[in-house]
């Protein structure tokens, strides 16, 4: 992945297998959040090539008729603040008008109860606190649409899901990801820096730098090797391959 001159993503090769939960980890600048962008559609590679269930993605999201179900939960929750948390979450559904009143109600209560916010349906995002907008914002993402019924399993995306939180939000949403990723029947992609995150949803690590993967593996694996570019992030360390370039 190229902008203009800058080689952005070089030689990746990347699978996420059916089920899987995956964390892409590195400092800021090496290219995780472009890698989402290429899986969400938002962005297309400058060469090689992206499939998703097999299929090559040539055309970005909003060009393709049936495009594939890859639901991104951003860092910030992107809740729109002039409607109410019911309204947020079954957005689409609304917007689509295939399902009565009735039956979104429903299907939007279901995915609040998931996420441990019954009720709250009528509330503004304004009332809530950060890690409710963050919670809000799962459940949206987990709400299923009956017109995709047919369609393989989704591919959950979260950037930076519990950037900004105490430790105890942050549990939860680590939690929470686990149980959405398995309720929704999905694989997921997480991009994270924070330790707990990474440690508690994920299954497989890959380390992005400087454009290239430097280090994959399980999640075990991930504490014990010594991989030098694992071991400079775990600890913080100045000292390492991974260095802040020069402008």
């Amino acid at each position: 992945m190229r902008w203009g001159e800058s080689l952005v993503l070089d030689d990746i090769n990347l699978v996420v297998h059916p089920g899987e939960r995956l964390v892409v980890v590195g400092p800021s600048g090496s290219g995780k959040s472009t890698i989402l962008r290429l899986l969400a559609g938002l962005l297309l590679p400058s060469a090689g090539s992206l499939r998703i269930h097999g299929l090559e993605q040539r055309y970005l999201r909003l060009d393709q008729r049936q495009p594939p179900d890859v639901r991104l939960v951003f860092q910030n929750p992107a809740l729109l603040a002039s409607l109410t948390v019911g309204e947020n979450v079954g957005f689409l559904l609304y917007r689509y008008g295939r399902l009565g009143e009735a039956e979104i109600r429903r299907r939007v209560g279901d995915a609040l109860a998931a996420v441990g916010l019954a009720g709250i349906e009528e509330k503004m995002p304004g009332e809530l606190s950060g890690g409710m907008q963050k919670r809000v914002s799962f459940a949206r993402a987990i709400i299923q649409d009956p017109s995709r019924a047919d369609v393989q399993e989704p591919l959950l995306l979260f950037d930076e899901p519990t950037a900004g939180l105490d430790p105890v939000a942050c549990t939860r949403i680590e939690d929470l990801i686990v149980t959405t990723t398995d309720m929704a029947q999905a694989s997921s992609v997480v991009v994270s820096h924070v330790m707990s995150t990474i440690e508690r949803s994920g299954e497989r690590l890959v380390l992005l730098y400087d454009g290239r993967f430097r280090w994959q593996g399980t999640v075990a694996q991930f504490r014990s090797t010594d991989n030098p570019y694992v071991e400079q992030f775990r600890s913080g360390s100045l000292r390492g391959p991974m260095q802040p370039k020069e402008v």
